[in-house]
């Protein structure tokens, strides 16, 4: 049985919303964030003290978008994986890896020093300076769902998992005001998907029954 840690919308919804999407058995395991902070024994388990937090049989993995990219070929074929056959190989790996590195990164920083930090250290100018940064690398994301549903191979992939999480992080710290007509039309796509709607209910479902709140937004 596959575990994955997870806090409320943070980045383990990516593979959440992958394991919904293939329709694969796992057990989620709700942290308070940042689980560093609110949960020190997860530390044992992972000393990052990061999430998400993958265990299936002997693999254990930290990173996000890696975790679903090992989920679509461990348990493939899916559509939602792009092979090295496909002309939009390419593109494909170059979303998923887009994805954490450069648009999430950035978002990271406008969440630490507006909500996460003291008051006393917050800082409004670094905020806003990340902000417009995200912004700036949106543009990508707006010019390729210009006349497409979807980011490449002309169907939904994990590639739309991973760059709309990036989406769900902004929506949820007050960034989706910015988004340009086309990535904001795509992001109310991907919101009607039903594998997006069991992952968030599954997120739901799990903090209740374990008596985890979600992060004051």
């Amino acid at each position: 049985m596959i575990t994955l840690y997870h806090c409320d919308a943070a980045r383990s919804f990516r593979p959440l919303w992958m394991l919904e999407e293939m329709g694969l058995p796992y057990e989620l395991k709700m942290l308070p964030f940042p689980p560093r902070v609110f949960a020190k024994d997860y530390l044992a388990l992972n000393p990052l003290g990061t999430i998400p937090f993958l265990i299936d049989g002997e693999t254990r993995m930290t990173e996000s978008s890696g975790i679903c990219h090992y989920l679509g070929i461990t348990y493939g074929p899916t559509p939602l994986m792009v092979g090295p056959e496909d002309p939009a190989y390419g593109t494909f790996l170059n979303w998923m890896y887009f994805s954490d590195a450069t648009l999430t990164f950035p978002q990271t920083l406008v969440l630490r020093y507006t909500q996460l930090e003291p008051e006393e250290r917050r800082n409004p100018q670094v905020a806003t300076d990340y902000a417009k940064w995200f912004l700036g690398r949106l543009r990508a994301v707006e010019a390729a769902t210009a006349n497409a549903e979807n980011l490449c191979a002309g169907r939904f992939t994990a590639a739309d998992i991973v760059i709309g999480y990036a989406l769900r992080l902004a929506d949820s710290i007050g960034l989706a005001k910015d988004f340009g007509p086309n990535v904001a039309a795509y992001w109310a796509r991907l919101q009607q998907r039903d594998g997006f709607r069991r992952a968030v209910a599954a997120e739901q479902k799990a903090g209740n029954e374990q008596n985890v709140a979600p992060r004051v937004r």
